[in-house]
């Protein structure tokens, strides 16, 4: 029987590195559409971009998603090599990279490694790396929404029919 899929898009912005930042998520499935965001102020970018993949790990262990393929699309290169090649050395090294200086972000990738490890065995999760603003519908939507709380705008966040859901 072939797994249900859901599509993550992740997305963070800082306007000033550090400076005012946000975050933005949208849940796909073959039927619904959930956007997620929010705000924080004297963050970096990376911060934001690994802020929205702990939320999204997060909220889909907190819903104890079970038997899904969970594609997440990420502009954010650092956010995939961490998540896909470093993050087990990391571990492996007391959280200390390859140069003995400890790892940036620490808290937060500790995080993810814990979340990222619960949802895995129930689940098939898959990462890849998507260009930024190349074009990609919902990887656009989903820097709006970073963008949007980082510029602290009133920004509407979707929740609905996929049917219903335009970008």
């Amino acid at each position: 029987m072939k797994k249900k899929e859901i599509l993550v898009y992740t997305d963070g912005s800082s306007l000033g590195n550090p400076g005012e930042g946000g975050w933005g998520i949208i849940f796909l499935t073959d039927k619904k559409v959930f956007e997620m965001g929010g705000y924080f102020k004297d963050v970096t970018n990376n911060q934001m971009e690994l802020w929205a993949l702990k939320k999204a790990l997060e909220f889909m262990v907190e819903k104890n998603i079970q038997n899904y393929k969970i594609i997440f699309r990420i502009d954010s290169k650092y956010t995939i090599d961490g998540v896909t090649k470093w993050i087990y050395s990391w571990v492996k090294n007391n959280w200390k990279k390859s140069d003995k200086k400890s790892v940036l972000n620490k808290e937060i990738w500790e995080e993810i490694f814990n979340a990222k490890g619960i949802l895995e065995t129930e689940n098939e999760l898959i990462f890849e790396h998507v260009p930024a603003h190349k074009g990609e519908e919902y990887n656009e939507r989903v820097d709006d929404i970073a963008r949007g709380f980082a510029e602290k705008r009133d920004v509407e966040l979707y929740r609905g029919r996929k049917d219903d859901y335009f970008v």
